[in-house]
């Protein structure tokens, strides 16, 4: 068994600057309300955002060996995917480890784990998403796997495909599917500007919306 892959195919870096412009939440909805981490996954402190190709990471739980190995192969705007057992009582990444990312230039975690050091960690500038902040360390024994298919967050992540978080939680976009994303997302965006400006200027919610033909055509009755 290989457990350990050391590059893979990103995407394009212009395809990479597209869908960055794009929140989770939009790019969540333009690919048929799918790709979304489970929520309990969300930043450890708000305003955090990070968007790039992911590097995918197991982790054996407690244990956070191959994680360390990830932040060595990973290259500028990458994020680091680690499904480390679906488990919140360890805090295998800390300061040390992001002042090491910020060094190498990643621009973020996402893990099914908890982190420590979290003020710390702030003051890095690095964005961090888990299920929270644990002091419990963890030692360094067990193999896992880098850069092969994960689930975490009861999503499948593949090496090279998009992974953008921000306060709303953590969406995947699957490598193959990335322009046609940015795409549906820009339509997605021009139309919800052009509701709120016609909401700005008194438009009724149910019209624009479409909403008032869905209640009727269901026989929906105001008294």
């Amino acid at each position: 068994m290989v457990h350990v892959i050391r590059t893979f195919d990103r995407p394009a870096t212009e395809l990479v600057e597209r869908i960055k412009k794009f929140p989770p939440s939009t790019l969540h909805e333009a690919q048929g309300r799918s790709g979304a981490l489970n929520s309990r996954i969300k930043p450890i402190y708000s305003g955090m955002r990070a968007c790039g190709p992911a590097l995918t990471v197991t982790c054996h739980p407690a244990d956070n060996m191959m994680l360390i190995t990830a932040i060595s192969l990973a290259k500028p705007g990458d994020v680091l995917v680690v499904s480390a057992g679906d488990h919140p009582e360890q805090g295998g990444f800390g300061e040390v480890l992001a002042t090491a990312c910020v060094a190498k230039g990643i621009v973020g975690l996402v893990t099914d784990a908890g982190v420590r050091d979290g003020l710390a960690v702030r003051d890095t500038g690095f964005n961090v998403f888990s299920y929270g902040l644990c002091m419990k360390g963890t030692v360094k024994e067990t193999l896992g796997t880098i850069n092969q298919p994960i689930v975490i967050g009861g999503i499948a992540v593949r090496p090279g495909d998009i992974v953008s978080a921000d306060d709303d939680g953590v969406v995947i976009v699957p490598k193959e599917n990335i322009a046609d994303v940015c795409v549906k997302s820009a339509a997605r965006e021009d139309k919800e500007a052009s509701v709120m400006k016609a909401l700005k200027a008194g438009g009724d919610i149910l019209e624009l919306s479409g909403i008032g033909k869905v209640l009727e055509s269901k026989g929906c009755t105001f008294a």
